[in-house]
């Protein structure tokens, strides 16, 4: 009888192919260093259009702990992970991308953590071997989600993280679309360990993690974890009703007073403009909630599973 643990790897690919020869092997590599466990590898091939799918399947051919999701399209990285939470089975269950900035080694740290009772572990970043801009938007990104979102969430970030079972349990069961994985698993509460880390910079391949992405990414999580953006429409509201109020006092006692200024079209186009561009900002911001009911609403899956390679 199998007394050994479980534990599965969760990878998502996209545009993977360089990077798949180096990946694989390092991940392999943690048996030797977790002897008492059981590992199951699961790749989920998020649409991608190069050869990252028929590498994953020859590494199949060699090692069958290797499983291999093809879904039918490009869904996004965090679709891709809950594709994978959904056929993991081991007692714990890690998350990592294929890129290789993140160590796996400190995975096996990881599990120590878990062992000793935390159901989440974090490896949040410290510092990261990245550019300027690049570290500029993740920061602002994660200090705003701090400050406005999830109290005491890490100041690095994260979306390297080993968790319990329960926790995948629980994931599977929210099925929530337009959502960051991360944030939802911090935002479920559960004991959490924090390791720090430097992530390093890329050495294979070309990130597709495109603006775009970090944009949507960013507004899928406040709309998700956060009432700020509605506070903050409320707030101007009130300051424009407040300022437009005091203005009127303005112009009625200078009127009695007779001093009245010159009159003109400026002032007054440059006000309704800014007050429209106020409404048409808050207009938007409420579209993305609206669109997140709708999108809800229609039950339609996360992602598509175009076949699976178990």
């Amino acid at each position: 009888m199998n007394t050994k643990l479980k534990f599965s790897i969760v990878v998502p690919i996209y545009f993977n192919e360089l990077n798949i020869e180096h990946t694989v092997p390092r991940l392999k590599r943690l048996q030797e260093s977790l002897p008492e466990f059981e590992l199951e590898f699961i790749f989920v091939d998020d649409g991608s259009k190069d050869r990252s799918l028929a590498l994953l399947l020859s590494e199949r051919e060699k090692d069958q702990r290797i499983k291999v999701i093809k879904l039918s399209k490009n869904f996004g990285s965090m679709s891709a992970i809950q594709a994978g939470l959904g056929l993991a089975r081991g007692d714990c269950v890690g998350i990592i991308s294929a890129d290789l900035q993140d160590p796996p080694e400190l995975f096996v740290d990881m599990i120590e953590r878990w062992r000793s009772g935390h159901k989440v572990v974090l490896a949040s970043r410290s510092d990261r071997d990245e550019s300027f801009s690049q570290k500029m938007f993740s920061n602002t990104y994660y200090f705003l989600m701090e400050k406005y979102a999830l109290k005491g969430y890490p100041a690095g970030g994260f979306d390297f993280v080993l968790i319990d079972k329960q926790v995948v349990q629980e994931i599977n069961n929210i099925k929530e679309k337009n959502t960051n994985i991360m944030s939802l698993i911090y935002w479920l509460g559960h004991d959490r360990s924090i390791i720090p880390y430097v992530r390093q910079e890329r050495k294979f391949g070309k990130s597709r993690w495109t603006l775009s992405k970090k944009v949507k990414l960013f507004i899928d999580s406040f709309v998700s974890f956060s009432y700020a953006p509605i506070r903050f429409m409320s707030s101007i509201g009130f300051i424009t009703a407040v300022i437009s109020f005091l203005y009127g006092i303005f112009a009625i006692v200078n009127a009695f007073v007779g001093n009245v200024g010159i009159q003109g079209w400026t002032s007054i186009v440059a006000v309704i403009t800014f007050l429209l561009g106020i409404i048409m900002m808050m207009l938007g911001i409420i579209g993305e909630y609206l669109w997140r009911i709708l999108d809800e609403s229609r039950q339609r899956p996360a992602y598509i599973i175009d076949e699976v390679f178990d």
